[in-house]
């Protein structure tokens, strides 16, 4: 398995998805999304992978989503940008693995990725 966990380093459901990895013995690397954001390569691959609605990767809960007015914006293409530029505007943690991709904390489906990896 190739695990990346994006997130914040004071988001608490990114803690338990690290924990989750760290507890079986996978290893992963961490991008902390406050100093570095997505790449337009690994959102579009993250954005395919959950559904490709934008709109489901953008954390109405931020304290950046009122001062970034995202909510006003009527373009996904304007949408992205605006989260290209601010890490903090995803909602966390996103686990990628491969070309698969969660948003939230997810243990089911990691749990079916260990299997599948098994095989």
């Amino acid at each position: 398995m190739n695990i990346q966990i994006f997130g914040t380093a004071k988001c608490f459901d990114t803690k338990k998805a690290q924990r989750y990895f760290k507890e079986r013995g996978i290893k992963f690397q961490f991008v902390d999304l406050a100093k570095f954001s997505l790449s337009k390569g690994e959102l579009k691959s993250v954005k395919n992978a959950v559904g490709g609605k934008l709109d489901d990767l953008i954390n109405e809960k931020s304290k950046k989503y009122d001062s970034s007015f995202i909510k006003y914006l009527a373009s996904d293409e304007a949408k992205e940008e605006k989260l290209l530029e601010n890490g903090e505007l995803f909602k966390t943690p996103i686990v990628r693995n491969g070309k698969k991709a969660t948003i939230g904390y997810c243990p089911d489906v990691w749990k079916q990725w260990e299997t599948e990896d098994k095989k």
